[in-house]
């Protein structure tokens, strides 16, 4: 190809590129702008770019630097005889060295791509193993063999034939990459800088936590950078001093003259001086071994890996201050190089053979004498790590003291007892209240509101489920531009159905149902609660879902089109957007800017749009707040709020009606001594709470958790991103509750590290596991599960989060987990364990009684027929005062098209099981008239079953 036509051809790629770039850095501003927070983008953009000129500029000085020095001498002649190398193995020198610069590039490549650095360099080994070489040609591996060959030996050939082009053309593909990467790493280097104290330290290195949580990720990114460059200059560098003279067309290399040796001395101290830090790094790094009985430093860590470690540092820093002096004084002897390569050798050898010595014969036969002291840091470290040392640990012993004056006393507790779960509850939404194919119902999740009812003020819990719009599902000959993009914008509405009640034909209640001008309202007689009670807390007046779990396509509105708002009978009713979200269109140049942002080309020939067309992109939640704050981690169960528009608009919230709130985490993997278990990281804090408007858009993220230093840290970097929980609207911070995802990874730590002496724990006698429960046919783990209860402590009523355990290997409960929701117990974790010396009922054998029953697996049978089935539900472990009641619904449904309808209800008390039509039924019939009872505070206005039930000495 001409010169000036592939330069034409570097510069057009050039300006798109650029013209990419800041079309991207535009949309981007706009869109932060529009959210209210530019400075968020403008201080991110900045770091980035500060980043990758820093990075790439060192980078590329370094590669270029010595690349360009190694060419002024490549022609440099020995000053006296050397030993020859012949052309066979000269070959085979040219071919390790660049299968090693491919490797590298490979890697830096990979890493960019992937942002994902780890502990890239855990330890000295790998580096002496070429591991790394390994682990960067695995993706080579994967080609196709013809076509992994033919590259290979084609770009060796070349390479041997023309060394400047591909030199020159695989180190700018490493400094950009290696630039890009750390670029993109900017939330693990950022933070370095404005981190501070933490107070705590570690217990080996006596370091602050900071240290670890901070800086540690940060040095580990530029580790990774600096033995890129090393690396990669070293071998380029070699390969150009064997490829000099024309060594190969000779067929033999003639030796390194003095000022090639002096050029690979320096580059060899240089190595000699990152090994050294790379070994004082890799010291810090032990204290995330996993090797031994314990997570962190153990007794061959300890005393074998780390003396060996500092040995190393040492002995890296002497070696670099000898090369240096040698180099000053002549030629470095041959009898160096082969010192260092037996060194070398010696290192790897000791490193695999020493530890696993230490470790069978030394610490296996007296484990517990030897790890114990690391065993008592994993315990403490990993308890702070997962915040599990606040958790309140009392005595839980069940009384046989439940009778209908103490359900009538507990009364909000026994009318909030779950009989629906989300699964059953979806699928009868999706038969009833779908509508359209276009709607779904990606999520119900359990919430509560407080309510009048007939008895009083009360908290009701209830299902809440999304109508969002499915565009996915739209008939593929519907798909057109115009339709994913001026009419089909948004979902719904909603339905919210109580937990505890269900229509005579055994299908759910609703408190608020249908769509559009049909969207009722209902109260529900049988709770005492009044339509008006409900619509005093719920408003559909402004149902229209923009930002959800779905809406993954962009929009544009208000437009000359009309919005689908929703069906009504055979037509549809249209609507015009008129809120506040989105970015506006602006005048052609801006739409061409958009045209490309959004890579569609139809948009600046479309005549429905504007100058006040709003774009809304970035409207599923998820996304929408990644793109915000990446540096948190987000709950996998957003909740749907409905607000009282009134009482929205008196909070500051605006007429929306309709909010999401999110969970987000801090979460780090290198809190020391910690044991993430199975989760990713090893510490956690619910740190932020996200409010989306799923209306507007609008995005509040709010401080939970002040202590936390993760958040402090982020806080600082970006001050007008959080706002502190205090300011959050009272009408939503009712509905905060304990996040799912937080409470899952506690739990799931508290398996194992309840236990405090490190003996037991040591022996693992003392185990705890999740119960086992039949749902819907099929054997599955209890998932924590939302209730209204009042815990034996507390002077009332609160929603809780709940999770029962049971002994490893064992079925029966001793103990139960509570996460707290509910005004200044928000947060607050308590612990309940039974005695151990006797039997207390666990859900495995709770279900195994309700299969022995013979009525019950009689009847269930009779169900079990062709095109019908009995399906259980969730089985419910209900601390009422200080007893314990089992409740586990049981749904009637088809085997096509399943419709679930509630046709009993099991409860179990002690040794008894009763399975009736109604809860209150099962209650009566469980609890027989002869019981004596208290008389309510209050005589709410109930059913004749509710009478008897909760007001047995009334006639």
């Amino acid at each position: 190809m001409p010169r000036h036509l592939s330069r034409w051809g570097l510069a057009i790629a050039a300006i798109a590129l650029g013209l990419s770039l800041l079309t991207r850095i535009h949309i981007e501003t706009l869109w932060f702008t529009a959210l209210g927070i530019p400075t968020v983008f403008l201080r991110r953009l900045a770091v980035q770019a500060l980043l990758f000129s820093v990075v790439g500029i060192a980078i590329t000085g370094l590669i270029g630097g010595n690349l360009r020095w190694a060419a002024r001498h490549q022609t440099d002649q020995p000053d006296r005889p050397a030993p020859r190398l012949q052309l066979g193995g000269l070959l085979t020198v040219l071919t390790l060295l660049w299968i090693a610069l491919l490797a590298l590039t490979t890697q830096a490549i990979l890493a960019a791509w992937n942002c994902q650095t780890g502990r890239a360099l855990p330890f000295l080994p790998q580096i002496l193993t070429l591991d790394w070489l390994q682990s960067s040609l695995i993706t080579a591996g994967s080609w196709p063999l013809g076509m992994g060959l033919l590259l290979g030996v084609g770009s060796l050939v070349l390479f041997l034939w023309r060394p400047w082009p591909l030199l020159i053309g695989l180190s700018s593909l490493t400094s950009l990459a290696i630039a890009l990467l750390t670029s993109r790493e900017w939330l693990r280097i950022w933070p370095a800088f404005a981190a501070e104290s933490v107070s705590d330290r570690d217990p080996i290195f006596q370091q602050d936590l900071a240290f670890y949580l901070f800086r540690l990720p940060a040095l580990e990114v530029l580790q990774f950078d600096l033995w890129i460059g090393l690396a990669f200059s070293f071998c380029a560098v070699l390969a150009v001093y064997y490829l000099a003279k024309q060594s190969v067309s000779n067929a033999e290399f003639r030796g390194f003259a003095p000022s090639q040796q002096r050029h690979l001395v320096r580059l060899a101290i240089a190595i000699a001086l990152f090994l050294a830090g790379h070994c004082w790094l890799a010291q810090r790094q032990l204290l995330f071994s996993e090797l031994g009985a314990v997570y962190g430093i153990g007794f061959t860590d300890r005393w074998v890996k780390l003396p060996l470690l500092q040995v190393w540092m040492i002995l890296f820093g002497i070696a670099a201050i000898a090369l240096f002096w040698q180099s000053r004084r002549g030629l470095l002897p041959q009898r160096w190089i082969r010192n260092f390569q037996l060194a070398a050798i010696a290192s790897v050898l000791i490193w695999v053979t020493l530890p696993a010595i230490v470790q069978q014969l030394v610490v296996q036969p007296n484990e517990i004498a030897r790890e114990l002291p690391y065993l008592k840091q994993a315990i403490l470290f990993t308890r702070r790590a997962f915040g599990l040392d606040q958790i309140e640990t009392r005595t839980f012993d069940p009384q046989p003291s439940l009778n209908r004056a103490v359900l009538a006393a507990n009364r909000e507790t026994v009318q909030n007892i779950r009989l629906w779960d989300t699964r059953p509850l979806l699928q009868s939404n999706r038969q009833l209240q779908q509508i359209r194919l276009y709607y779904s119902f990606p999520s119900a999740q359990i919430d509560r509101y407080r309510l009048q009812t007939s008895f009083g003020d009360a908290l009701q819990q209830v299902i809440i489920a999304a109508r969002e719009l499915d565009y996915t599902a739209i008939p593929a000959a519907a798909k057109t531009w115009v339709n994913e993009h001026l009419v089909y914008t948004h979902g719904y509405g909603f339905t919210l159905s109580p937990v505890n009640s269900s229509a005579p034909d055994g299908l759910p209640r609703y408190f608020v149902k249908d769509i559009g001008a049909n969207t009722r309202i209902i109260g529900d007689a049988s709770l005492g609660i009044s339509t008006e009670a409900v619509k005093a807390a719920i408003s559909t007046e402004n149902p229209r879902i923009y930002y959800g779990q779905l809406t993954r396509n962009y929009v544009f509105t208000p437009s000359r089109t009309q919005e689908l708002d929703y069906p009504s009978g055979n037509d549809n009713v249209y609507n015009i957007y008129d809120g506040k979200g989105g970015v506006t269109l602006g005048n052609y140049a801006q739409r061409l800017l958009f045209s490309l942002y959004l890579r569609d080309w139809r948009l600046p020939f479309s005549g429905d749009l504007t100058a006040q067309t709003r774009v809304l992109f970035r409207r599923q939640i998820e996304d929408r707040v990644r793109a915000i704050a990446p540096f948190l981690r987000y709950d996998a169960e957003p909740y749907l709020v409905s607000v009282n528009a009134d009482t929205a608009e008196a909070s500051g919230l605006g007429r929306s009606s309709l909010f999401w709130i999110l969970d987000a985490y801090t979460v780090s993997d290198r809190y020391p001594y910690a044991d993430p278990g199975e989760q990713p990281f090893n510490y956690i804090r619910n740190s932020v709470k996200v409010i989306i408007d799923a209306y507007n858009g609008s995005v509040q993220f709010y401080i939970v958790d002040p202590k936390d230093p993760l958040i402090q840290t982020w806080s600082r970097l970006f001050p007008s991103l959080f706002q502190p929980i205090d300011a959050m609207a009272p009408v939503l911070r009712s509905h905060l509750r304990y996040p799912t995802d937080l409470f899952k990874a506690q739990s799931s730590q508290l398996l194992t590290y309840h236990v405090l002496d490190p003996q037991v724990f040591y022996n693992r006698d003392d185990q705890w596991a999740y119960p086992r429960e039949i749902y819907a046919g099929e054997t599955a783990t209890v998932q924590p599960y939302y209730l209204i209860t009042r815990l034996p402590t507390a002077a009332s009523e609160e929603f809780l989060i709940l999770t029962p355990f049971t002994p490893l290997g064992r079925n029966n409960m001793i103990a139960w987990l509570a996460g707290r929701s509910d005004g200044e117990e928000y947060g607050r974790l308590l612990l309940y364990e039974f005695p151990r010396q006797r039997l207390i009922f666990g859900p495995e054998q709770i279900t195994a009684r309700i299969n022995q029953d013979p009525q019950i697996s009689e009847q269930i049978t009779l169900w079990n027929r062709e095109g019908s089935r009995a399906a259980e539900g969730n089985l419910l472990v209900i601390p009422i005062d200080q007893a314990l009641l089992y409740v586990e619904p049981l749904y009637l449904e088809a085997s096509r098209n399943s419709l679930p309808a509630l046709t009993r209800v099991i409860t179990a008390y002690q040794d008894r099981i009763v399975m009736t039509p109604s809860l209150l039924e099962s209650l009566q019939k469980l609890f027989p008239d002869s019981t004596p009872a208290l008389t309510p505070l209050e005589q709410p206005v109930l059913t004749t079953e509710q009478s008897a039930v909760l007001n047995p000495d009334q006639p």
